[in-house]
């Protein structure tokens, strides 16, 4: 869990002949903070705000002036430094580990500093690996790096003494067989995570402080509960908020003794799921579905629990039932008999060519409105490729060549964690040769030979129907005209 507060852990210390304030701040990468002033700024008041020893923003109250330096060291801070002009406080937003360090504000004769520091928040599945990123290209002969989590140191590195060392064995052994530091840049890798490796990362190189807080995703099937678990077995005077992503879901206010929930933000989403225990101050999430997905965090008030750290819950909804792959053939023609024995008798590279690929029946396998899967080809029980994502509601297409007459088995899979669907290749079915003339080549040329055909039997059957007319037409001539010359000998 996180070291520091979110939005203000304040140590006061007094230095100096006017005495120079530090509070500490802590912040998440990506959100904003605002470094308080005054209630109200006054006609004669000056502030000057600093980082380290850089002006970043000046106000001349008086003169009407409000002013921000944002292109200064390398423009770290442009479009992102807002100044309050009721107030005079500084907000910096879309905060980034460049902005870590000390903040100080010169008002008038006093003077206050802030120490910020910047916490990089990762999310990893269980069981997936995750690297702790140093930030250094390459190690220097004389660095010296120690990684912590939770107070425990867990690795260091020794340059000097081309000392390279994991502790996996420390806190009951969880990251036994886990930990592996890169040589170069001395980042920490973490293999295989489980959920007791959520929390605090420290990097310390020399002079240098980097914070990480890793949240192990907890995936929920959809249409079950989730209860997000408040810090505390019993609350004594707490204020409390619960927030998804940056929206206010519910808050309480232990002593006014009010529980409040809103589920109508974010389009509704949450309308008549949220639940929040009056005892311990846990938000329970019903019949849940995948637009839930995501980072909820709870923060308490400074009043009450001024030590109190924040808490990171983040989780995946996965569907209950998967849609069943579709494998259909995008080949236009099947093989000739000769066409897979003319790639190796034919000169030409370009015939080659065209009489391999040929040779190939072409699958495409895929699926419509998936989140959170993975589609995956499989020979056997071999994994020949596959397809991840992590959106909502997109289509998934994987392709697959294999020869016409392969008779191995080929199967394409959908899968998330809690559920899977398996459509088989029918291989005679959707790749047919040529040696079966009932079967033969692509839609379009059959459909061509049986219109052929067809044409071929009707002019046929006119041509017998015909024939058969012009002689009967003939006999009957034959016969009137027969009968015609006996009328007349009879006559005479």
């Amino acid at each position: 869990m996180l070291w520091t507060v979110l939005l203000c852990l304040c140590f006061w210390c007094l230095d100096g002949v006017f005495g120079d304030y530090v509070e500490m701040k802590s912040v998440i990468e990506g959100d904003s903070v605002t470094l308080d002033c005054l209630t109200e700024l006054k006609n004669d008041d000056q502030i000057l705000w600093q980082f380290g020893d850089t002006n970043i923003a000046e106000i001349f109250k008086w003169a009407e002036k409000f002013t921000v330096y944002d292109g200064v060291l390398d423009g770290r801070f442009r479009d992102r430094l807002k100044l309050d002009k009721r107030t005079g406080s500084l907000t910096i937003t879309n905060i980034t580990m460049k902005h870590a360090g000390r903040y100080k504000r010169q008002f008038n004769r006093r003077r206050q500093s802030y120490t910020l520091t910047v916490i990089v928040q990762i999310s990893v599945k269980e069981g997936d690996s995750v690297t702790l990123n140093s930030g250094l290209t390459e190690l220097k002969d004389d660095d010296e790096i120690q990684w912590e989590f939770e107070y425990t140191v867990i690795a260091e590195i020794n340059k000097p003494a081309d000392s390279f060392t994991v502790y996996d064995d420390v806190l009951d052994g969880r990251f036994r067989d886990r930990l592996k530091l890169d040589n170069q840049t001395g980042s920490l890798t973490i293999t295989n995570i489980r959920p007791d490796h959520e929390g605090d990362y420290k990097l310390w190189a020399n002079s240098m402080t980097v914070n990480f807080y890793l949240n192990v995703i907890v995936p929920v099937k959809e249409g079950d509960s989730v209860t997000l678990d408040s810090d505390s077995t019993e609350m004594a005077g707490d204020e409390i908020q619960w927030r998804f992503e940056s929206a206010l879901l519910a808050e309480i206010n232990k002593q006014a003794d009010s529980f409040t929930v809103y589920d109508d933000v974010l389009d509704g989403r949450f309308r008549d799921r949220l639940k929040l225990d009056k005892q311990t101050g846990s938000l329970t999430i019903t019949n849940i579905t995948t637009e839930h997905t995501g980072c909820y965090k709870q923060h308490n008030s400074l009043h009450s629990t001024p030590f109190r750290r924040p808490s990171f819950f983040c989780l995946t909804v996965y569907a209950r039932r998967l849609p069943v792959p579709v494998i259909s053939s995008d080949s236009s023609q099947c093989p000739s008999s000769s066409s897979s024995s003319s790639s190796s008798s034919s000169s030409s590279s370009s015939s080659s060519s065209s009489s391999s690929s040929s040779s190939y029946c072409s699958l495409v396998c895929s699926v419509v409105n998936v989140s959170h899967v993975t589609l995956s080809w499989y020979k056997g029980n071999s994994s020949l490729s596959n397809i991840s994502v992590s959106d909502l509601s997109i289509s998934l297409s994987l392709p697959l060549e294999v020869e016409y007459q392969d008779k191995n088995t080929y199967s394409c899979v959908l899968n998330n964690p809690i559920s899977h669907q398996t459509q088989h290749l029918d291989i005679t079915q959707l790749c047919p040769t040529c040696a079966d003339s009932a079967h033969c080549c692509g839609s379009t040329e059959a459909l061509i030979r049986l219109v052929l055909s067809a044409l071929v039997g009707v002019a046929t059957v006119i041509l017998v129907v015909y024939d058969i007319r012009s002689r009967r037409a003939e006999r009957d001539q034959a016969h009137i005209h027969t009968s015609g010359s006996i009328e007349q000998n009879t006559e005479l």
